[in-house]
Order: C-alpha cells, then structure tokens, then sequence
C-alpha cells in the first residue's frame, strides 16, 4: 500500500570528502592570503605553516629537536646583536626567527604525542601567575632584589633540591657563573659589600702568581674569573654583556689597525710593536670622534 509522502524515511546524503591535495591547495591558500588580526591567530597561523611545511618540506621533514638546538642558540646570538646595535627593524625580524624554532620544537613533540603548543603556553601562564604571588596574590615585594629571593623560595616550593638547579651546563660559562651567583645571593649567601669582593680579587691574583704548576695556574686563573663576575653583580654590570662588548669594540679598533697596515703597502713584520701601537691609539681616537658627532 502506497504510503504518505512524509512516512517516507530520510536518507542521509554521505557528505563527500575533499581530495587530500585538494586540502592541502586550500590550507596553503589561506595560510598565504589570509592574514588573521589578533594577535592569537596570527599565533595560530604560524603554527600552521611550521606544521605544512613538516609535510611538505624535505628540510623541514629531516629536523629532529636536537638538530634544531645550534640553529636555535644561532638566532638567540642574533638576536642578541641587534639588541646591541639597537636595531629595531633588525630585532623585530630575529625574534620571529626564535618563535619559529619555539613553534618547530613544539610541533616536533605533538608529532611525538609529548605535549601541544597549548600546553607549553597554559604552562608558562601558571608558572608566571605562581611565582608572582605580589601581583596575583597578597605577598609583597618592594624592589627586584625582593621578587629574585621570593622567586628563588618559589621554585623550591616546585620540587627542586638545589637552588643551583636549572642553570644549564651548556651556557656560556661567563653568564653560567654569574646565574650560579645571583641563584646564591637569592638564598642570601653573598658577600656584603663590592669591596671586599675586590679584597678576594686581588688575593687570588697573589696565589695566581705564587701557583708552581699548570694545574694550579688554571685553578687560580678561574678562581680570578669567578670572583671578577663576582664583582660585576655589586657594580650592575653583566660580565656577559661587558666582555661581549669588549671583545667588539677590540675588533673594530684592531680592523683600523689592518686598515693602516694594508695601507702603507707592508707586511705587518715590517713594524715594530710601537708603531703598531700607534696605529691602535689612531684607531681609539677615530672611535671617540665618531661617538661625539652622534
């Protein structure tokens, strides 16, 4: 018997699927032309794009975390220079080179069902929120030296042995011994005053000229090292920055002196160490000058 139109039952149309390249050709459309306002997705987009290109990419497909760490440490150096040279345009372009390699690392441990960029970021949000309990909580601290000793307590709180815990061994050994010493002065074991500091200094030079032995030459030399850095945190001055910058200006000034050697036609044997010297002096007095007409 012929039944009602609306008895008849509804079938379900199978919604097609979109061809995997077909997919692929959209999401490269969109990652290209379509440029997100906020700040959240322009993040979201960024991560689109690293994750296409571990697909896509034979470079990007062959990086594993620990053949990104140099190149990662490179863009940080980067970085670090365009700071120096207060370039803007140059620091904008360097730290989006570091979110790059931070956004690689994280989808390198989604692929491996580690954790999510989502993860990463709700992590550091509560770490931030827990270890400044004097701005989301009731604690108080009226200067930096009071949230270093309050952030030094809080991470004890998280599980740590040794407040000496989480300072890398892979560091630059300068800046290494300088967060050694300030995750010490958290704990108030620190010299009181920059002046005797400097008393430690000059003993340590003495046994360094008193030291018979290799050995004893390089254990002193560091001795000296150690407690020069030492010194630094009294005067505010951060000996990986100081000798950084020490190092550049010696390379500007002894470029100079190439400068004049090149330019008399001679070999650098055909000058003594004075005149040489004179060539250096040349050069510091251009640097002046060129600072005082800025």
């Amino acid at each position: 018997m012929p039944t009602k139109k609306n008895d008849v039952p509804k079938t379900r149309t199978a919604k097609k699927k979109s061809p995997p390249a077909l997919t692929n050709s959209r999401l490269k459309k969109r990652l290209q032309k379509s440029v997100p306002t906020s700040t959240g997705k322009k993040f979201e987009r960024l991560v689109d794009i690293v994750k296409l290109l571990r697909t896509d990419c034979p470079w990007d497909r062959a990086q594993t975390p620990d053949s990104l760490v140099h190149l990662t440490l490179e863009e940080v150096y980067e970085m670090i220079a365009a700071v120096d040279e207060k370039d803007d345009r140059e620091l904008k372009k360097e730290l989006g080179d570091i979110l790059l390699h931070l956004c690689f690392q994280s989808v390198l441990a989604s692929e491996r069902k580690a954790f999510e960029m989502a993860d990463v970021l709700d992590a550091i949000a509560e770490k931030l929120i827990f270890r400044h309990p004097h701005v989301f909580g009731t604690d108080e601290a009226e200067t930096a030296s009071d949230v270093n000793r309050n952030w030094e307590k809080l991470k004890m709180k998280e599980g740590r042995k040794s407040v000496l815990e989480g300072v890398p061994k892979a560091m630059p050994q300068l800046l290494r011994a300088f967060r050694v010493q300030e995750k010490a002065a958290g704990v108030s074991f620190d010299w009181e005053r920059g002046d005797d500091v400097l008393k430690k200094i000059r003993e340590e030079i003495s046994e360094l000229y008193a030291a018979q032995s290799d050995e004893a030459r390089e254990e002193e030399f560091g001795d000296i090292l150690f407690s020069l850095v030492n010194y630094s945190r009294f005067i505010k001055v951060n000996p990986e920055d100081a000798l950084r910058k020490a190092t550049e200006k010696f390379i500007r000034r002894f470029q100079t002196v190439e400068e004049q050697v090149a330019a008399s036609g001679k070999s650098w044997d055909a000058f003594t160490l004075a005149e040489l010297d004179e060539f250096w002096t040349l050069a510091k007095k251009q640097e002046k000058a060129s600072l005082h007409s800025l």
